[in-house]
Order: structure tokens, then sequence, then C-alpha cells
């Protein structure tokens, strides 16, 4: 960990109140940084303010809505004063179910926040980073978005619209000093598991060849490099994190 590397800088965390959002959050605010944590649950963003300082920014939002993220956004931007990084790991699972039998409502749902949300979060924050000459995007996908879960094929296939999206966007401002990167961590235990069935934990856990899930600080050390000045080379790649089971 390297104390100063974000002295000065500013990050907004989508799904900032938990899981991975709240362990990156920490590791750049404890290499000084200064964070806007998005959330939809206010209660969970009081309780990560209390352990992050009370210089946090907090916005409640649902990314899910264009409209709330610019509202976010430009106070986030007025609250910091700049925006050096987006982090955006706000996401959801969906249910567990073949596709044939999938619930259309919960498609459209976890597409909403998977992609559509990490979308509107890009196009509200970009200009602001363009502006300015500098940024880095992280955004959070998954293993399932290169080699696809089954009975899990909204999750699956919004994560690899995340990577696609990436790609994108990456070229797009290839000519900046804005880099937009993604990692495809396997799974990793946080409270998105109680979205999940049992039978579906086990499966993803038996494609690990390191035979455990991730832990939460070990995707932070990832997405903090990403974050920083040092990742200046990379853009638009994606970045495996998955105790061995990528496959390509």
């Amino acid at each position: 960990m390297t104390e100063a590397r974000f002295a000065g800088q500013t990050a907004i965390i989508t799904g900032g109140a938990a899981g991975i959002g709240l362990a990156a959050a920490r590791r750049l605010t404890a290499e000084g940084a200064r964070v806007s944590l998005w959330d939809m649950d206010q209660a969970a963003l009081v309780k990560a303010r209390a352990a992050l300082g009370p210089a946090t920014d907090l916005q409640c939002l649902n990314v899910a809505e264009a409209e709330a993220v610019g509202q976010a956004a430009a106070a986030a931007h007025q609250a910091l004063g700049r925006i050096d990084i987006l982090i955006a790991s706000a996401g959801i699972s969906g249910p567990n179910a073949p596709t044939w039998e999938y619930p259309l409502d919960a498609w459209q749902r976890v597409f909403d926040v998977n992609i559509h949300g990490v979308f509107h979060c890009c196009r509200a924050v970009v200009p602001i980073m363009r502006a300015q000459n500098y940024g880095r995007i992280v955004h959070i996908a998954s293993i399932a978005g290169k080699e696809g879960n089954p009975n899990a094929a909204a999750y699956s296939a919004s994560k690899a619209a995340v990577i696609g999206l990436t790609k994108s966007l990456g070229k797009e401002l290839a000519s900046t000093d804005i880099r937009v990167n993604c990692i495809t961590p396997a799974a990793v235990r946080t409270a998105i598991f109680d979205q999940m069935t049992e039978a579906h934990i086990n499966y993803m856990l038996s494609k690990i060849p390191l035979g455990r899930f991730g832990q939460v600080e070990e995707i932070a050390a990832l997405i903090a490099w990403l974050a920083s000045r040092e990742a200046s080379f990379s853009t638009g790649a994606v970045f495996d994190i998955s105790g061995g089971r990528a496959t390509y």
C-alpha cells in the first residue's frame, strides 16, 4: 500500500456502501483520496461514512436512473472539487433460472443496473474528466461476462456488455489522459450471494482452481492500481482476478 498515492485526488464509487465498492473506498481513502459513495441504501451509506471519515460525500440513488446519476455527478463534483476516478461497482445478480424460464422483469432489472447504470455513470462523469484531461475509470465486470454461467444468463450477458463498453470507451478516450479498464473477478462472497441459490454458489466455487472465493481486499488492491497514475499504458483492457478460473 502506498500511503500518498491518491493524495489530492477524488473518486466516485458506485455500490460504495458495501462489498467490493466499500473495500475499494477503504483502500483509496487509506492512500489519500477523498471519495463520494453512491448507493441505494442510505443507512449503509451513513455507516460507511462513519468508518471512512466525515469528509466522505454520500449520494443515495439508483444508478439505473439516468437523471439521478446526472444530478449525483454534479453534486459530487461540487462537493469534491474535481472527479479523478470512477469505480463502477454497483451490480445485482438477478435470480437463477434457465434462459427460457427467466422472468422478463428480472432480465430488465439486471440490465438496468449492471450495464445501463455503468453507461449512465460514464456519460455523466467523462465530460468532467475530459475538461481536466485526466481520469481513471474502473468497471467491475465478472468472469461470468467472459465465460457465461448457466442459469445466470442476465448477469452473464450484462457483464459481457460491461466488457464491451469498457473497450469502446477506452478507445474513444485513448488520445486523452483518461484510462478505462475493467476487472473480471470470479465469485467474491459479498451480500450479492443473498440473491443466488446455494446450488449456484457451489457451482461457482467448483470452477475456481484455488478452491476458495475471492476476498474484497484482493479485488480492491487491483482496483487501486488501475485507478492510479501508474496505470498509464492500459486502456480498454480486461484484468482477470479469478483464482485461476479464467480460460481466456
